[in-house]
């Protein structure tokens, strides 16, 4: 799982960058263009990895992991001006290739007010920042459309049959999401179908993507957390994307800590979790995803799938052998297990499942494959 972050400069993205990743952070170049980036992992907590190592006792425990990158801002993010008057190009075309293969976009909005770090456009408006960077976005996937369209005149003049039908589909839907997005409705609010979705199986949208609003305090706010976040929904509301508050530089201060450190100080300040697992957390929700896990006496390991993943196709998520040689899935729900304390005395309760092919995997299935290649 990929997610880029994506911001106003001077919003915190870097920080945020090295709160999430614990400090492991790499800079490096993309593409032929040789487009700036920073990435990092990581590791989703998730409390039934340390249940599931007490009942195993593996020799390691592998937990799921999300890869965050960082590009920096494109010239027309500074701008604060209408869409009309942006860069056509926008993001450079390095910029756009990485967010087109994020599986989601986590937008930065700074709400922290310190005056030593001025805002681009001179004043705090989370608002007014989300809305710019949404017709950024927009933008970027217009001048596809619109380049897409005029090549698609062309090809029409040789096309015939069943050929022209297909052009002709392609043609009205992106004159559909073009209309929709000039009236400030991303793709992904524009009820796609799944005829539609095939269509548009060679196109990477960026308002297509699930898209999640960091809002990101100072320890002053932390308090008022819930009170900004609602102020931000109410003046951007839109299905599809997340919300969630966060204090981008006490996180990476406690980044730094140890975990007991951590858990100290997180404990005086009376907060309940921590910041950085509920931007994961969400992330994770926000992208419709489950986990599975696989658990023996060398490894216990979290997995991620969609939910309504069939058992055959998670298998091939931790093998292409035992996805083409699936016989039948051995499944054990995390909390049948718990209660009975054991492998061993899950099957004797006859909680033990056999599955098929077709069998929906379930957050937190204990999922063992028999299969023959």
């Amino acid at each position: 799982m990929e997610i880029a972050l994506i911001g106003l400069p001077q919003s915190g993205r870097t920080t945020l960058l090295h709160a999430l990743t614990k400090g492991r952070v790499e800079a490096g170049s993309f593409g032929a263009g040789k487009q700036d980036v920073q990435t990092g992992t990581s590791r989703m907590a998730d409390p039934r990895l340390t249940t599931l190592k007490g009942i195993f006792t593996p020799e390691k425990v592998v937990p799921v992991e999300i890869k965050y990158f960082d590009i920096p801002a494109a010239p027309s993010e500074v701008t604060g001006e209408s869409v009309a008057s942006l860069n056509p190009a926008g993001l450079t075309p390095q910029g756009r290739n990485l967010l087109e293969r994020a599986d989601a976009l986590v937008h930065v909005v700074r709400a922290f007010q310190d005056p030593s770090v001025p805002h681009v456009n001179m004043s705090i408006d989370p608002s007014r920042d989300a809305a710019n960077m949404d017709m950024e976005l927009a933008y970027s996937d217009l001048t596809i459309i619109e380049r897409r369209l005029g090549r698609i005149d062309t090809d029409l003049k040789g096309a015939k049959g069943h050929d022209k039908d297909v052009v002709l589909k392609e043609a009205a839907l992106l004159q559909r999401l073009k209309g929709g997005l000039e009236k400030d409705i991303p793709v992904r609010d524009q009820g796609l179908l799944p005829d539609d979705r095939e269509v548009l199986s060679n196109y990477q949208f960026l308002t297509a993507k699930p898209l999640q609003l960091l809002l990101n305090l100072d320890e002053t706010q932390i308090d008022k957390a819930d009170d900004l976040e609602n102020e931000l929904s109410q003046a951007y509301q839109a299905p599809g994307v997340k919300i969630t508050p966060v204090c981008g530089k006490l996180e990476k201060e406690l980044s730094e800590l140890s975990n007991e450190e951590e858990s100290q100080f997180r404990e005086s300040m009376g907060l309940q979790e921590s910041g950085v697992d509920q931007v994961v957390r969400t992330s994770y929700a926000l992208l419709g995803l489950i986990s599975f896990f696989t658990c023996g006496p060398k490894e216990v390991k979290a997995w991620t799938v969609a939910c309504g993943t069939p058992a055959v196709k998670a298998a091939g998520k931790i093998h292409s052998d035992i996805e083409r040689g699936f016989i039948r899935a051995e499944v054990m729900a995390y909390n049948d297990l718990v209660e009975c304390g054991s492998e061993a005395q899950t099957k004797k309760r006859g909680l033990l499942r056999l599955q098929g092919k077709t069998y929906q995997v379930q957050d937190g299935d204990i999922i063992n494959i028999l299969f023959n290649v």
